[in-house]
């Protein structure tokens, strides 16, 4: 399996990375030991998760993915493996994280690095990421900005330096962003750079190709900035391989978590997705090999997350990394998306 350097860091990271989040809730700690078996056996180094996972997000479950991936870490050569986490931000109301003192600000930040390092059974994460702004902005399936919205956050700079100190502790390697939109991304960058601070090296945003809104903005800003896009959902919580096309109520995350998956309840996503089916049929493709070879084939892509609840799943899901798409399918999404433009923004 190919490897890049994420940004302009010294991490080099496999083409696909283990999601993890349905460790603890829709997979047992077994099976999370089996799917991290097989990616690693597939040449899979890089694996994602975060100190709020499994989800949907319940106190009573918090914590339990890094655990799991913790046990499993225990027997492994840790140095052959790159390994990122997340830190829960104010604005979602889960209280029961941290004590519910979820700003982005030094004692915090500290507090949520040692519970993950903790549970994790390791000294140094590789990569630590903001999981969602600290400010006010839309987010998971919000599609408008909000003014009215405004509320009191630990500033950028202020959470730049935290980092910073957690870099210096040994505590973690280097940093990155996610659910951010451009004027987040280069606030980080203009006050790293202005104050002699490190700079984020990635960005986990949801892509695929019923969500290409990373392209419009922060697709520019990341290439010119050297940040690494981490695409998260390429398969739009199992949108994208048709089965709710089949049947609507096909067992699965949207349908087992009421509410969860808002991005992909809009009126938009069904006829896009039977046209991108459409399309892989034609070719003598299936649907999760069409949506999957898509977002592997982005020259801006770091590393994909896919996440998996089977290890049957999780294979079909590396297999697809074989699937070349020619210019003419490639042309021919093109098409679809601007006729089915971001349905689940």
């Amino acid at each position: 399996m190919k490897r890049k350097f994420l940004g302009n860091s010294e991490l080099q990271v496999s083409e696909v990375c283990l999601g993890t989040m349905t460790f603890g809730q829709q997979n047992s700690e077994a099976e999370g030991h089996a799917q991290l078996d097989r990616a690693v056996a597939a040449g899979v180094n890089f694996i994602d998760t975060a100190e709020m996972y499994p989800v949907p997000p319940r106190a009573a479950s918090c914590g339990r993915t890094e655990e799991i991936i913790g046990s499993w870490l225990r027997r492994q050569a840790r140095d052959r493996l790159i390994v990122a986490s997340k830190a829960a931000g104010p604005s979602r109301g889960l209280h029961w994280i941290r004590g519910g003192e979820l700003g982005f600000d030094y004692g915090s930040l500290r507090s949520a690095v040692e519970g993950s390092l903790r549970r994790l059974h390791s000294d140094c994460i590789d990569l630590y990421q903001l999981h969602w702004p600290a400010r006010n902005q839309p987010m998971f399936g919000q599609w408008q900005f909000d003014p009215a919205r405004e509320h009191a956050a630990t500033p950028i700079l202020e959470t730049i330096q935290a980092l910073a100190r957690l870099m210096q502790e040994g505590k973690i390697r280097y940093y990155g962003l996610s659910n951010e939109h451009p004027w987040g991304v280069m606030e980080f960058v203009r006050l790293a750079r202005e104050n002699g601070l490190p700079r984020p090296v990635s960005l986990q945003n949801a892509y695929s190709l019923l969500n290409r809104v990373y392209e419009s903005g922060l697709a520019e800003v990341c290439y010119r900035e050297q940040i690494s896009l981490l695409p998260y959902s390429p398969l739009a919580f199992g949108s994208l391989t048709g089965k709710y096309l089949i049947d609507p109520k096909a067992a699965g995350r949207i349908n087992e978590f009421a509410g969860f998956g808002q991005r992909y309840d809009k009126a938009g996503v069904r006829p896009a997705v039977g046209a991108y089916a459409e399309l892989a049929a034609r070719h003598g493709l299936t649907p999760t090999q069409l949506a999957l070879a898509f977002v592997y084939s982005r020259g801006f892509v770091g590393s994909t997350i896919i996440g998996a609840t089977s290890v049957a799943q999780l294979a079909e899901n590396l297999a697809a990394l074989a699937v070349q798409l020619s210019p003419a399918i490639l042309s021919r999404i093109d098409e679809i998306h601007l006729r089915h433009c971001n349905p689940a923004p």
